[in-house]
């Protein structure tokens, strides 16, 4: 297998409103490409949170008796604690200045996926601005590939991208967060090794490899490389409707033995 990543340039500041796929296609057609059947787009969340305008303004946010307890404890603006409270089922771990979450979309990670980087308000005014994750990244992943199906009548892959830290791992990878499309985890059980022997518990999670190639192209600064095209993966969207999404992805709670 051969597996190309481009990425696509000339994408602008994406402010609230904006069809991403239709950038994402401008982009393309600046660099003398298109898209083609069985091309997997990775997007970062960022952009889609922008798109979607996912912000908010901690001047607008009053924390509640838990938030200011818990940003004493932690040493962080308590505004911020609430809103990661808010967007969470549950505190797993916490420490001076790190909150570590399970989201409301089951995921693991800090602070909620809430980010202020790379963002600013109509006045440049970053201070106190925040950008939450999608409401359903998803919907999300699937609005892009049933444009690109509607516009063009082609099939294609879509991953939400984030970054996040891992268990007993230094540094940050990105990892799906949204998937339409494919197949985010690809199962081997029951298939057979090189050598006959039956495999027993291999599972791929072939959307989070995706996403994490996809980011080496990304960056996490001043890059401006928030779209990652792939060719060469021929991604096939799972006819039953368990193995859509990212669902699943996530381990489940009482299968987690680290938590």
């Amino acid at each position: 297998m051969k597996l190309t990543y481009i990425g696509v340039e000339n994408i602008p500041m994406v402010v609230p409103g904006d069809d991403v796929l239709a950038l994402i296609e401008k982009g393309l057609a600046s660099m003398g490409e298109s898209l083609q059947d069985d091309d997997v787009i990775v997007i970062a969340q960022k952009i889609i949170s922008k798109a979607e305008d996912r912000y908010v303004d901690l001047v607008n946010v009053t924390p509640g008796e838990e938030a200011l307890r818990l940003g004493e404890e932690i040493d962080k603006d308590p505004r911020k604690v609430q809103l990661i409270l808010d967007e969470s089922k549950e505190i797993v771990r916490k420490r001076i200045g790190a909150l570590i979450v399970e989201h409301r979309l089951g995921f693991v990670h800090a602070s909620a996926g809430i980010d202020q980087s790379n963002i600013t308000n109509e006045n440049g005014d970053d201070e106190d601005l925040c950008l939450l994750l999608p409401v359903d990244p998803d919907a999300s992943a699937r609005q892009i590939v049933e444009g690109v199906k509607q516009k063009h009548g082609l099939q294609v892959g879509v991953v939400i991208n984030d970054s996040l830290g891992r268990a007993w791992r230094m540094g940050q990878v990105g990892h799906a967060i949204g998937v339409a499309g494919f197949t985010a985890l690809e199962d081997y059980i029951g298939s057979y090794d090189i050598y006959g022997h039956e495999m027993q518990v291999s599972q791929v999670a072939a959307a989070d490899e995706i996403a994490a190639g996809a980011s080496l192209l990304m960056g996490p600064t001043d890059q401006m490389t928030p779209v990652v095209l792939i060719r060469g993966y021929r991604p096939r969207d799972p006819d039953d409707i368990e193995l859509k999404g990212v669902q699943p992805l996530i381990r489940p709670k009482d299968m987690d033995m680290f938590r």
